[in-house]
């Protein structure tokens, strides 16, 4: 597949979805022509077209928030893209982690059939969010500012307080303890650039292999 071969619009363009690699989520849509697409292709880092300026921009090149691109994918016409990168900052000018962060519509019972597993999703980028941005006054930010070593300690100390409240069999005590420790490891994740990802990946080989 070349890039000749796919299908742009009549202004020369297709539009390029643009996804967390990481958290999947969609940060997000803009729209490529052919030389923007090579750009992109040849530095690893998003290029788009900008429609109102008629030009070609790079994606953080006056913010820094640059997307290292990790793979492009086309649907099956031919005439779509989705761009998976790993953001060194917020997506949206506005400064948030993505573009699509206001809801038209929401069914809930569906939002709560997969909630215990979104949770986790969300929690990660936050935490990403947090790193990225380090809005004060945040405990996430006072992790991250203050290191691995602090972080390491505080893992260390919610394992302590998830085993104390086991062993004393206080069940509401180890669901808070328990959800203390989740949140310190995804900062702990986060902190040594390995994504949760990359965990559940470890998790899925391992059942395979039983």
């Amino acid at each position: 597949m070349t890039v000749d071969e796919l299908k742009f619009d009549e202004k020369g363009l297709i539009p390029a979805i643009v996804q967390d690699a990481v958290t999947k989520e969609v940060l997000t849509l803009a729209y490529m022509n052919k030389e923007s697409l090579e750009k992109s292709l040849a530095t690893g880092e998003t290029w788009f077209f900008s429609r109102s300026r008629s030009e070609l921009w790079h994606k953080g090149a006056t913010s820094g928030n640059t997307q290292a691109i990790t793979e492009i994918k086309f649907d099956c016409d031919k005439d779509a893209l989705v761009v998976f990168v790993k953001p060194n900052g917020p997506a949206c000018h506005n400064g948030t982690v993505s573009c699509f962060a206001e809801g038209l519509y929401q069914n809930k019972e569906a939002v709560e059939e997969i909630a215990d597993y979104q949770i986790l999703r969300d929690l990660e980028a936050v935490i990403q969010e947090r790193e990225i941005n380090r809005p004060e006054g945040a405990y996430t930010t006072y992790l991250f500012e203050k290191g691995v070593d602090k972080i390491l300690k505080k893992v260390g100390e919610e394992a302590a307080e998830v085993i104390i409240a086991a062993k004393n069999r206080d069940t509401e005590e180890l669901k808070w303890e328990a959800s203390d420790l989740l949140y310190h490891l995804f900062v702990l994740l986060r902190e040594q650039g390995l994504p949760f990802a990359e965990i559940l990946k470890v998790l899925e080989n391992r059942h395979q292999e039983k």
